[in-house]
């Protein structure tokens, strides 16, 4: 245990140390078993796990869904999504913060990454709520708290990643975040709500929009609502695998891109080189992340924590908190990918000897791992806001945000207390689709 703990403490330096995620686990990992086994297992070690992790077959949906993120949002569909949300939900005090809220849940059903979805939808609704006079505070939090649904809506990059990590189905995955991502809209406009009856003046009422520009708005999202539908629709209809459906949503993207005629070659050639330097930074980061699990199996932590937490007198669910804690604390100073990738190797086998669900822990995980976006000090989605718009500060950011993080803890105890609200759907839809 003691090797296992002095490899966590120093991947953690060096990721605190801007040392790539990727560069840190594998060096780890890659000297961990140098120490415990010798040079010659290390480095068959590195050659079987290189060839295994990189020559996955489910590793394809990993570059084709971040190519259809990449392609919705070079086409410019942002813009819509806020503007429909904005005629259907806006007509009220805080409305457009409410319809930036779900606008981010609809980018990031069709995008899967939540830095994208605050950094696209931060340029479109934070200067549109300016316009109209809301406070800074207000929208900057509404695009911050409203991008960590990129990361839970599917298709998530963060589910593949960890569903690839644990061998857990990826199909699954996606079912069981859908319904702790609309309780999340739902609690992030609570939260909006309650922003503007502390203070009125953050969010003045919105001029009426046109019935005929709402029914226009909803008609121009219609390749939206067909790349999500056969993408999921299919997965869940049995009609192809979740693979399957990355190469289809891909094209399906694509075709949708070229349709809407605002799209140069060269911007087309960006898309797919920015897709091919996430998705070799990603294969960079799931090697790393596997020399770093296999020097943890190696040292049989697992074994160890498991006796400690048999030992300790807290029941199942206390662990599970216990985790959840190390979680929120971790989420102040890691961003998302570094917290899951060095603490799922260690927490995974205890959970699952506890007899757990591999899929209610990976979207509990995944939902206190959206508070760590948004949390000071090193809040990804934060710093995405504060890059976006130079101009707010920081701490205007942060005021704006604590409601949020307080319905999100919420819904983490939720999730964590009842099983079923992350388990029945994909129990639903699998049942049926081998039933």
């Amino acid at each position: 245990m003691t090797a296992t703990l002095v490899g966590f403490f120093i991947a953690f330096a060096l990721i605190l140390a801007q040392v790539p995620i990727a560069t840190a686990l594998g060096l780890v990992g890659f000297g961990g078993v140098i120490v415990l086994s010798g040079w010659t297992p290390a480095l068959s070690m590195v050659a079987n796990i290189t060839r295994d992790s990189t020559l996955a077959y489910t590793l394809i949906v990993l570059p084709l869904f971040v190519l259809m993120g990449n392609l919705v949002a070079g086409a410019g569909i942002s813009g819509d999504l806020f503007r429909a949300a904005q005629a259907i939900i806006g007509r009220r005090r805080g409305g457009l913060a409410m319809a930036t809220v779900a606008a981010c849940g609809g980018f990031g059903a069709i995008c899967g990454s939540s830095v994208a979805t605050a950094a696209t939808m931060g340029k479109v609704a934070i200067p549109s709520m300016r316009r109209l006079g809301y406070g800074d505070s207000l929208s900057s939090a509404a695009v911050a708290a409203g991008g960590t649904l990129g990361i839970l809506i599917p298709p998530s990059i963060i589910m593949v990643v960890y569903g690839v990590a644990t061998q857990t189905h990826i199909g699954k995955l996606f079912a069981a975040g859908i319904v702790p991502g609309l309780i999340a809209i739902l609690g992030y406009m609570a939260a909006v709500k309650y922003s503007v009856w502390r203070d009125p003046s953050v969010a003045p009422l919105a001029d009426e929009a046109e019935k005929t520009d709402t029914f226009a708005l909803l008609r121009s999202l219609w390749p939206v609502l067909v790349i999500f539908g056969v993408v999921m629709g299919g997965i869940y209809g049995g009609v192809f695998t979740s693979i399957e459906a990355s190469g289809i949503g891909a094209v399906a993207a694509l075709l949708f891109a070229l349709t809407r005629h605002n799209l140069r070659l060269a911007d087309i050639y960006a898309i797919f080189a920015d897709t091919a330097r996430t998705s070799a930074m990603m294969f960079g980061i799931i090697l790393g992340a596997a020399l770093f699990g296999e020097f943890v199996n190696i040292t049989g932590v697992h074994e160890g924590l498991l006796k400690v937490v048999q030992g300790s007198g807290l029941s199942d669910f206390g662990v599970v908190l216990l985790m959840l804690l190390v979680y929120l604390v971790l989420g102040c100073v890691l961003e998302s990918l570094s917290m899951i990738l060095l603490t799922v190797p260690i927490f995974f086998p205890i959970v699952m000897a506890m007899g757990y669900d591999p899929v209610w822990f990976g979207v509990l995980i995944v939902v206190v791992v959206e508070i760590g976006l948004i949390t000071p000090p090193i809040g990804v989605n934060l710093f995405v806001i504060r890059s976006v718009m130079t101009d707010i500060s920081m701490t205007t950011v942060i005021r704006g945000v604590i409601p949020f993080i307080v319905v999100d803890l919420l819904r983490v105890l939720l999730i964590a207390a009842v099983p079923a609200v992350t388990l029945w759907l994909p129990e639903l839809m699998f049942k049926s689709v081998t039933g």
